[in-house]
């Protein structure tokens, strides 16, 4: 009997001692565990958590920790970006106001310190002057709609869009401007109905934008078409050229704000910048999806996708 109380008090002492040198071990993990988060997250760097440990409990908190040091990383990551494009942004924007209100302030100079101008020289830097004012509400309306999409704040109605008669309509009231300037235009719309769920004055601004896009930049080619087709769950909106295009490397980057391909950018889109990124921002409203591809001097096409209603 004697024996056998003296076996149990031994096997006692021994898992009294294995859970102590267990909580020593766990306390200089936990220790070395703090340390190392403390380290990572004062430098801001992309490590991972490296703890050699048997314990399964142990393992899921290194894994559990890890995943929020990598969501951590990832927010930095897209501030510091989102930051970036923000100052990028805010000194296009001082620049491309700057620019035609410097013009309009030199022409008002002239017209006030000489009284005595000519009324058909006094008519034409007023005609400038208009011009170049009208340019400036631009800029300034398309910076705040873009604010405005981004922001969420805009109701945008959906309804069933008839694409024949929205695509016909648009492409039709750039007649004049094509054939004054010689395009040659190809249009392809199918004789049987298409519609689209989406809201038709949106869809009509970026339809408006894309083909004035294509008149501004791809008139190397003198050519420029419009598809409308579908498949069973979407229908598309192609809208192409043939001039000179886009290089591969900018491709991801032109519907970003104020990308205009001036310095890293190659003096291809001017202006304010923002008419891309405005049309990507009213299809993503609308539930779709826009894509470009581009092979220069041979074809660029954008694409709007958007999905089908059943008639």
């Amino acid at each position: 009997m004697t024996l056998i109380l003296l076996m149990i008090i031994a096997i006692l002492i021994c898992l009294v001692m294995y859970q102590a040198v267990n909580r020593v071990g766990h306390r200089k993990q936990l220790r070395r565990l703090r340390s190392e988060i403390e380290r990572i997250s004062s430098l801001a760097t992309h490590e991972k958590l490296l703890l050699m440990t048997n314990d399964r409990e142990f393992k899921a908190l290194l894994m559990e920790i890890n995943r929020l040091l990598e969501a951590q990383h990832q927010m930095y990551s897209n501030y510091a970006k989102m930051e970036m494009s923000m100052k990028k942004m805010v000194s296009n924007i001082s620049h491309d106001l700057r620019t035609p209100l410097t013009v309009v302030l030199g022409y008002i100079e002239m017209l006030h310190l000489d009284p005595a101008m000519h009324a058909e020289e006094r008519e034409r830097l007023l005609g400038k002057v208009y011009v170049k004012t009208q340019e400036t509400l631009v800029l300034i309306h398309d910076f705040f709609d873009l604010a405005k999409l981004e922001s969420g704040d805009q109701v945008m109605p959906m309804t069933r869009i008839l694409m024949n008669e929205r695509c016909g309509t648009t492409i039709l009231a750039y007649y004049d401007i094509l054939a004054e300037q010689g395009y040659l235009v190809h249009i392809e719309i199918p004789d049987h109905p298409i519609y689209g769920f989406g809201n038709d004055e949106a869809l009509h601004r970026v339809l408006n934008n894309l083909i004035s896009n294509s008149i501004q930049y791809g008139n190397h080619g003198k050519q420029l078409g419009l598809t409308l087709r579908e498949d069973e769950s979407s229908v598309y909106v192609d809208i192409w050229d043939r001039g000179k295009g886009i290089d591969a490397m900018h491709i991801d980057h032109v519907f970003e704000r104020m990308y205009t391909l001036e310095d890293s950018r190659n003096k291809f889109y001017q202006g304010s910048g923002l008419g891309l990124t405005i049309t990507k921002r009213l299809v993503e409203s609308m539930g779709g999806s826009i894509h470009l591809r581009s092979k220069p001097y041979e074809l660029t096409v954008f694409t709007v996708q958007l999905k089908k209603v059943q008639y």
